[in-house]
């Protein structure tokens, strides 16, 4: 019975041994196998371990919007201020994120639906040069907040950056850093909600601007967030950091943020916090 199971595994075409592989996503947490089409259905969440697949900007509008959304300056492009040239020059690279995500940038930001409330969403996707902070990043960003505060509705900020500050732009991308947390400033002035989601990875420049300063702060299990990371971290202090060190729950747990929601109740959540603050 092994043998003949073993010889009919062995007789299968190549080609269909190479398209099955395809159908299947391996965790980085537990190592197990997963169907793609069940990770799908579970919000790309692992059933075996509950970790947090990365989503991209599409995934998460529709997600949370049902794909109502509009969005606005998709054209916009980061210029090469410095000229960077190194393995690959700046724009060589912008070329191939743009070919590689379909995006312009990292982020994306546009008017959007959640249930029957008008929101403006900012999403930062960790595709497109690990979800790096340049100043087309910060100038949209900026523009979102803006645009929060001429139509008095509540501003959502969906942060997956795990590259901080972009070193092709040095000093312009540094500035984003205040720029960010300026127009955050206007909208606390001008009472208008902003809810900060943080997911794996939110780090660096990111983590240090305006992932933090949101009225209400909401972390994806697991997340890794911080701004130095653990090992450089164990590196300059030479000490072994606790278990779970800059991990959603440890923040959660030292108050952080305000809350560890898992994505298949995210929508719900939202959705609860906009009807308390629509009064």
């Amino acid at each position: 019975m092994f043998f003949r199971k073993k010889r009919y595994i062995d007789l299968q075409p190549k080609e269909t041994r190479e398209i099955k592989k395809e159908l299947w996503q391996k965790c980085s947490q537990c190592g197990k196998l997963i169907y793609e089409g069940k990770l799908n259905e579970n919000f790309k969440i692992c059933p075996y371990c509950g970790s947090h697949f990365r989503l991209t900007t599409n995934e998460w509008i529709g997600l949370l919007t049902d794909n109502k959304f509009e969005p606005y300056d998709i054209n916009l492009i980061s210029g090469d201020p410095l000229d960077f040239k190194a393995v690959k020059s700046y724009s060589e690279k912008l070329n191939e994120e743009i070919k590689k995500t379909g995006l312009k940038e990292a982020l994306t930001y546009g008017l959007a639906k959640i249930s029957d409330f008008d929101v403006i969403l900012s999403i930062l996707d960790s595709n497109f040069i690990m979800g790096s902070m340049g100043s087309v990043v910060g100038e949209k960003f900026v523009r979102g907040c803006e645009k929060a505060i001429d139509k008095g509705i509540p501003f959502i900020s969906i942060c997956g950056g795990g590259g901080g500050a972009r070193m092709y732009e040095g000093m312009f991308s540094l500035l984003q850093m205040v720029k960010t947390s300026q127009v955050i400033g206007k909208l606390k002035e001008n009472r208008i909600l902003y809810i900060s989601i943080l997911t794996d990875p939110t780090m660096g420049g990111i983590a240090a601007s305006f992932a933090f300063l949101g009225d209400i702060l909401i972390a994806e299990p697991k997340a890794l967030i911080g701004f130095a990371g653990p090992r450089v971290i164990e590196q300059t202090i030479k000490q072994k950091l606790p278990h779970g060190f800059q991990r959603a729950e440890f923040l959660y747990q030292h108050g952080m943020l305000d809350e560890v929601v898992s994505r298949d109740q995210l929508k719900d959540k939202i959705i609860k916090i906009l009807a308390i603050f629509s009064h």
